[in-house]
């Protein structure tokens, strides 16, 4: 039934649903300050029109509790054709509770699945729903944990490399002595014609972060994420400022607001911004705005299944982090899941909103 005969309450969000799934790692896995074994997915669904709208993001079973206590009134009853609109009650409500962090989570997942599920009611595929740039979104492979052996790093890196992934990334800083030896491995691995990226997540000093700088150019390196901690301005100011020549620096995949992705803007070469955390897909597009207006690219953070759609609506996108752990939790939960080709995720104009289902006799086992 096509939707301009439905009424308006035909269209009206009936119901919300959490859950929440804890996926081990296929082994123990870190980077340059954390290490972890399992990731957990907080899954939304929405219903409305005899249609079930899904978001979800990567965080705590609490991102959950709060989208249950504090989104759900604001969602059942809303219009579902108008997930802006929801995305403004939500955030109004939070106030008190606080946007940053959990808050951003919780509303990221429910806005999601609101666009998700506006796209099945208009039996469009999300990419084609939201304002189009591009018909696919580049990635990179992203993984290189600094806790892989040279085989599993090297096994890892030329996987990508032979799937025509153009460029990959490593998880550096945590040993900064053995970084040099692991990029000659990565180096070896992909050849002299594939990107090689970095991302020390916050290990360095901005001292210390120009003084790897400099060695990294000796593998080619050409993207150096989050060189600093996001929450040093200056210092990431200052890295980019100082780097050599030809090496990129990124960060702002911890942009909870608009605000804070505005000040990380000033301070790098590259904006990043995660869909599962910025305010879903309603804040992300106006992510792009500030890239344009600064004339910079855009990279994507992780979540690849969503990000897919929401990036071909981003003018300054450069590339997705087409990132290992969610890439296999994706698979593991969902029907539909997108593979590279060419470089590049193609979002499948013959399924509806994200082209994802969740494979609920599957997830049932990781249910938390």
């Amino acid at each position: 039934m096509a939707v301009a005969s439905r009424t308006a309450a035909e269209v009206t969000v009936e119901r919300l649903a959490v859950s929440a799934y804890t996926i081990p790692t296929d082994e123990p896995e870190s980077d340059g300050t954390l290490e972890w074994d399992a990731t957990t997915l907080v899954l939304v669904e929405v219903e409305a029109g005899g249609r079930t709208g899904i978001g979800y993001t990567y965080g705590p079973v609490v991102v959950g509790r709060f989208v249950e206590s504090l989104l759900a009134e604001h969602v059942q009853g809303a219009d579902a054709l108008h997930p802006p609109a929801a995305w403004t009650s939500m955030q109004e409500a939070i106030r008190n509770a606080g946007r940053p962090g959990v808050g951003a989570m919780a509303i990221s997942a429910v806005d999601v699945a609101l666009w998700d599920l506006k796209a099945k009611l208009l039996g469009l595929c999300l990419a084609d729903l939201l304002p189009r740039f591009h018909d696919a979104a580049p990635v990179y492979g992203s993984g290189g944990f600094t806790s892989y052996d040279d085989d599993r790093l090297r096994e890892q890196l030329a996987t990508w490399a032979e799937m025509g992934i153009p460029r990959v990334k490593i998880k550096v800083g945590r040993e900064p002595e053995r970084d040099p030896h692991r990029l000659r491995v990565a180096r070896d691995a992909i050849g002299a014609d594939t990107a090689l990226f970095v991302d020390a997540n916050g290990a360095f000093t901005p001292h210390e972060a120009l003084g790897w700088a400099r060695r990294y150019l000796d593998f080619g390196v050409t993207y150096f994420e989050e060189p600093v901690t996001s929450e040093d301005r200056a210092g990431l100011r200052r890295v980019r400022d100082e780097a050599p020549g030809g090496l990129a620096i990124a960060a702002g995949e911890y942009g909870w607001t608009l605000p804070e992705l505005a000040e990380t803007a000033a301070c790098v070469d590259i904006l990043q911004a995660d869909v599962t955390r910025c305010g879903g897909i309603t804040n992300l597009l106006r992510v792009d705005g500030i890239c344009k207006g600064r004339s910079m690219p855009f990279s994507a953070h992780c979540a690849p299944a969503i990000s897919a759609h929401a990036c071909c609506a981003v003018e300054c996108l450069e590339h997705l982090e087409y990132f290992h752990d969610h890439v296999r939790i994706e698979r593991i939960l969902f029907d539909g899941t997108l593979d590279p080709s060419g470089g590049a995720l193609h979002p499948d104009p013959s399924r509806p909103g994200l082209g994802i289902e969740l494979k609920r006799a599957d997830a049932a086992e990781y249910e938390v």
